[in-house]
């Protein structure tokens, strides 16, 4: 499978969003990353779907990954696939029923994706995994950009590598969360194959070279 990047644009400069994400892409980025935080389910308050929808207004095209860390979270689904996204992730403790969420998210034409935090097991990943386009375990406690990588999700995400492999559906095993140059190799030799990062991408002076050190250390 091929290697994904997706720059998170919690990192990014908002005063000239658009162009940001247009440098990113032009730079050889794959996917955009939404993280999309409440202040209730975690504890910051970031984008909602009208930035979403502003991106597509602007002429943004390529693939828009939404990771929602809201409760509840199914009125934000029909929200963001009416704004553009193309997948939509969310956390199983944050909906009253994981199997509808996931209906909800597909019927509205977006691939689905479950969230799994650092400190969770990966069960309901597990017992959704064909019915689902995505695993996105967090290598940070979610709340803010910045962190550093949790060493301990490694093995997680080879377990997770090992799941995925024994099904017939093409399932993404993404890791969003401290991974920078000097570690995405690691993360990649555990078995991910989606790779999620904001200030090791948007904080350098040439998105170009970084995405091109990053590809590099995953080949």
């Amino acid at each position: 499978m091929n290697k994904i990047i997706a720059p998170s644009i919690l990192s990014a400069n908002f005063a000239k969003l658009g162009d940001e994400v247009r440098s990113v892409l032009d730079a050889g980025a794959d996917w955009i990353h939404f993280d999309v935080m409440d202040n209730h389910y975690v504890p910051n308050l970031t984008i909602g779907p009208m930035v979403c929808k502003s991106l597509r207004e602007f002429g943004i095209k390529d693939f828009i990954d939404v990771h929602l860390m809201v409760e509840p979270v199914d009125g934000l689904v029909k929200m963001f696939a009416n704004a553009g996204a193309d997948l939509i992730s969310f956390h199983p403790n944050a909906t009253a029923n994981v199997s509808e969420t996931i209906n909800k998210i597909k019927d509205l034409g977006c691939q689905a994706g479950i969230a799994i935090n650092p400190g969770e097991e990966v069960t309901v990943a597990e017992q959704h995994l064909e019915d689902i386009d995505l695993v996105l375990l967090m290598s940070v406690n979610p709340g803010f950009g910045g962190q550093k990588f949790i060493d301990a999700v490694l093995a997680k995400i080879s377990y997770m590598r090992k799941l995925i492999d024994k099904i017939p559906n093409e399932v993404r095993l993404e890791v969003d969360g401290g991974i920078n140059p000097e570690n995405i190799s690691v993360v990649s030799e555990a078995g991910a194959d989606t790779f999620v990062l904001g200030s090791a991408i948007f904080n350098t002076d040439d998105y170009s070279n970084t995405i091109s050190t990053l590809r590099s250390n995953i080949t």
